[in-house]
C-alpha cells in the first residue's frame, strides 16, 4: 500500500495484531506523519466557551487540505480520524452534549460532493447530528474585520429541529478568525442552548 499524500511505498511489519485484524492500517507515511505540526492551542469565551484545535496550519496541513477539500480526495478523512474521536469522545464522556458539524452551503456541497466535516466524523465513528444550514457561500478569509462584524447570520437551525438546554460541541476543519465557529455558536444560544464549545482540526493564525 502506498502513503494517501506522496504515494510513497509504506513499509509494512508483519506483527501479531495483524495476524488478528486488529492493527490500524497505516494510511500515510512516517515523513508525512512526521511534517504535520501538533498545536496546543485552547480558547475560553463568552459566545465559544471553549475551543481546542488539534494541529497547526503549516504547508503540509495546507496540501493535506488541498487535495482532500479541492482535489475531492475523500480517502483522506481516515488521516486524522482516531486523533479527532480521542477529543470528541472524551468530551463525550464528561458532558451531556450533541456533536453538530459546521455545514457546507448546499450549492459548495454539490460542487465538492461531499461534506468534509461530515466526512471527517464518519470517519472517527463518531456520533453527530446535522441541526444547522448555512445561508451564504461567503468566504471569511476574503473579508476584512469590520466586514466580518457587520455580516448578517451565516446560519440558521433547521426547521422542527429543537435545541435542548445542554451543551452543543460544533466541529469545523480549520478555525482562522472564528467568525464562522461564533455565528453558529449565536445561533444555537439563541435557540436555548445552555452551552457552545469547538473542536477543529486546525488553527490558523493571521
Amino acid at each position: 500500500m502506498n502513503c494517501l499524500l506522496c504515494e510513497q511505498r509504506l513499509a509494512s511489519t508483519p506483527s501479531w495484531q495483524s495476524l488478528f485484524a486488529i492493527e490500524k492500517t497505516l494510511l500515510i507515511c512516517e515523513d508525512c506523519s512526521k511534517s504535520f505540526e501538533r498545536v496546543d492551542i485552547e480558547e475560553r469565551g463568552d459566545i465559544l466557551h471553549h475551543v481546542k484545535s488539534l494541529y497547526t496550519y503549516n504547508e503540509a496541513m495546507r496540501e493535506f487540505l488541498h487535495q482532500y477539500k479541492f482535489l475531492q480526495d475523500v480517502a483522506l478523512s481516515e488521516v486524522f480520524a482516531d486523533e479527532l474521536k480521542n477529543v470528541l469522545l472524551n468530551k463525550l464522556k464528561w458532558k451531556n452534549a450533541v456533536i453538530v458539524p459546521i455545514p457546507m452551503h448546499i450549492d459548495k456541497k454539490i460542487e465538492r460532493t461531499f461534506s468534509q466535516i461530515d466526512e471527517l466524523l464518519n470517519a472517527a465513528n463518531v456520533p453527530y447530528e446535522d441541526l444547522l444550514i448555512k445561508t451564504n457561500t461567503e468566504v471569511m478569509g476574503e473579508k476584512t474585520r469590520e466586514e466580518r462584524l457587520s455580516m448578517r447570520p451565516l446560519f440558521s437551525i433547521k426547521q422542527g429541529t429543537v435545541i435542548n438546554k445542554t451543551t452543543y460541541i460544533l466541529v469545523d476543519d480549520i478555525y482562522t478568525t472564528g467568525t464562522t465557529l461564533r455565528h453558529a455558536a449565536t445561533v444555537l444560544l439563541e435557540a436555548g442552548a445552555e452551552r457552545v464549545e469547538a473542536v477543529t482540526l486546525i488553527r490558523a493564525e493571521r
